[in-house]
């Protein structure tokens, strides 16, 4: 049975399609690997100079990301961004996920709406801040009880042109 929520998402898409990719529509409206994560290694959080902020957690086993989600208070954009990046972030080792651009993520989406590609740098700055920390976190294990609580509460603020 369609009910009305149905039809009015139907709608909705069907008017997304004339201006968005597939890819794009998809992971705004339905993003993949939302919300917090139990046990994640690695945690951030990183405020974008438009205000979005995106936070990001990584489960690495053997120098591979084997899980990774995210959450965000940002637009659409920044919603696909952070979702298609968890997808691409999965399965590579800390080296190919440094690689994961804001070119990369943008291509990925088959692009993203005009003004909005800002969204993709903070993004991919998130994730090379996570796997940073995680680094950083193996080195002195002892620091991830005194920084995790403050990393929530104050978020690293980037330009995230500077990964454009």
């Amino acid at each position: 049975m369609t009910t009305e929520w149905d039809k009015y998402q139907e709608l909705v898409k069907e008017q997304m399609s004339k201006h968005f990719t597939e890819p794009y529509i998809k992971h705004s409206m339905e993003p993949k690997n939302v919300g917090d994560m139990e046990n994640a290694n690695t945690y951030i959080s990183v405020l974008g100079s438009c205000g979005d902020s995106m936070e990001l957690w990584l489960k690495v086993k053997e120098n591979r990301i084997i899980d990774a989600a995210f959450m965000t208070d940002g637009c659409g954009a920044t919603i696909a961004c952070g979702s298609i990046l968890t997808e691409m972030a999965k399965n590579k080792t800390l080296g190919e996920a440094l690689a994961i651009s804001a070119k990369t993520l943008i291509e990925a989406l088959g692009g993203l709406p005009e003004g909005h590609t800002h969204c993709a740098g903070l993004a991919s700055l998130t994730l090379k801040k996570a796997v940073l920390e995680y680094m950083n976190m193996k080195k002195e294990p002892w620091k991830k009880v005194y920084t995790e609580s403050e990393k929530r509460h104050n978020p690293i603020r980037v330009d995230e042109t500077e990964e454009l």
